[in-house]
């Protein structure tokens, strides 16, 4: 058994507080909120049964978490009423307005410029 794998595996929780598992080797029944999203379902409210953690590919001290909720707990993905979509096109249409020209981008504004790129590079645009 690998040092990696004996790090990651505790099934009883008495490392880590909460059952760990190597990842892709989570026991069934338990699933990430992507996979219980995938197929339609939260975890609402319930609590964190187990989690599985790998080393992180980009810097070797570091570990990556997810966690885990029983399947058979979850509840079905409210559905979409047309407030909620009202109140998201409001929010996706404010995060495309450039502050400075006032004008929908047609992209989300990068938050490292605050402005459309337009605004953020007037001289580059002028040439162009």
């Amino acid at each position: 058994m690998s040092a990696a794998f004996a790090e990651c595996y505790d099934p009883t929780g008495a490392t880590h507080g909460i059952p760990t598992y190597p990842w892709r080797l989570a026991p069934d029944g338990l699933a990430t909120r992507r996979q219980l999203r995938a197929r339609g379902l939260r975890p609402g409210g319930q609590p964190i049964t187990a989690q599985v953690m790998r080393r992180s590919h980009r810097r070797k001290d570091e570990v990556q978490v997810a966690y885990l909720y029983r399947i058979d707990r979850a509840l079905p993905v409210r559905p979409m009423t047309p407030g909620r979509a009202a109140a998201l096109a409001a929010a996706m249409l404010a995060r495309r307005t450039c502050p400075t020209c006032r004008q929908d981008a047609g992209y989300c504004i990068p938050a490292s410029l605050g402005e459309c790129v337009t605004c953020a590079y007037p001289e580059e645009q002028r040439a162009a």
